[in-house]
């Protein structure tokens, strides 16, 4: 029983901490992009990248304000944002899909060459660059905290606060812009954007407009990945982030405001759960080495939640949230 309880405890944490705000962030662009708009769009880890490396390499490499950091990061990935969208909008989905996922790659593979080790710092990344951010945080964070059970570190309890804060403030900029004339034009395109281009609007711009702000929301969840873990590695950005988040947005449900924030609450604490969990019974002897071994739980995790999701998929494709009607599209 004390050891289920500790993997509950363990797992809560991982749902309310800040890889868990990475993957809302990550996973509220991908809505406005997919679950609204429609666009296929699979290298938002990309965007991530650029604003966690935005603030690490201003910082550490440049001398600059932590700040300017942030500004730069948002700069990249709005700049990144038009270089993918401005040759690929006017095409089918294949091609925004081809063209962001090769980037998100390609980028990946550039920041951790030899070539790119002055500035990225390669392979290694770089490190000690958030303690600016760390040290505005309003109590002392050297200090742990008890909260429901779980125990955090002052600076953790600051990152998480202002993490949650960020995804408040996106999901309510969302929810206003879908009940504004701009969030009925984008779900009309996503319905039927040749109806939309006969009205008169500017399809192109819209779309446009969509991947732009979706991209700027991905980067502030790289932003704060990397002021949690208090480093930027190439190696941590890799595609498989971008179809987990996806996983979480199709869990909580596509074109949901909520959807995406529950759904990466729901899948962090999941997998963390089945970590723990499993780990747990391996070492007291429940499930003998010879079947599970320690070393396999990592990818063992992950089978049980695609088998989570299979299961989703049959029996309530919408998500937890999401309306039947809404993945029930023709992505563009």
């Amino acid at each position: 029983m004390g050891e289920l309880l500790d993997a509950l405890t363990t797992a809560l944490k991982a749902g309310l901490g800040f890889q868990a705000i990475f993957f809302a962030l990550l996973a509220i662009g991908i809505n406005v992009q997919f679950g609204y708009t429609g666009l296929l769009q699979f290298g938002q880890i990309a965007f991530a990248m650029l604003g966690a490396f935005g603030i690490a390499v201003s910082v550490t490499q440049w001398g600059l304000p932590f700040w300017l950091g942030v500004v730069i990061g948002l700069v990249a990935a709005i700049v990144l944002a038009l270089l993918l969208g401005l040759p690929t909008l006017r095409l089918r989905a294949d091609y925004l899909a081809i063209a962001t996922i090769a980037a998100a790659e390609g980028l990946r593979l550039l920041f951790r060459s030899v070539d790119s080790t002055p500035v990225t710092g390669g392979t290694r990344g770089l490190a000690a660059f958030n303690g600016g951010f760390i040290r505005l945080a309003p109590w002392e964070t050297s200090r742990r905290y008890n909260i429901l059970g779980t125990t955090w570190s002052g600076s953790e309890l600051w990152v998480a606060l202002v993490g949650w804060t960020l995804v408040a403030l996106f999901c309510l900029l969302i929810w206003a812009l879908m009940r504004a004339p701009w969030g009925r034009v984008v779900r009309s395109i996503r319905e039927d954007e040749d109806a939309v281009r006969a009205l008169g609007k500017n399809v192109y711009v819209y779309k446009m407009q969509a991947l732009v702000l979706g991209g700027v929301i991905g980067a502030v969840g790289g932003m704060v990945y990397a002021v949690g873990t208090g480093s930027a590695i190439p190696d941590q950005y890799q595609n498989a982030n971008t179809f987990l988040a996806y996983a979480a947005l199709i869990l909580g449900g596509a074109a949901r405001v909520l959807g995406p924030v529950i759904g990466s609450m729901l899948l962090l604490f999941i997998i963390q759960f089945a970590d723990t969990l499993l780990r747990t019974l391996i070492s007291n002897g429940i499930i003998p080495e010879g079947l599970l071994t320690a070393t396999d739980v990592a990818q063992i995790r992950f089978v049980l939640v695609g088998l989570g999701l299979i299961l989703l998929m049959v029996f309530r494709p919408q998500g937890i949230f999401g309306d039947r009607r809404e993945v029930m599209l023709d992505a563009r």
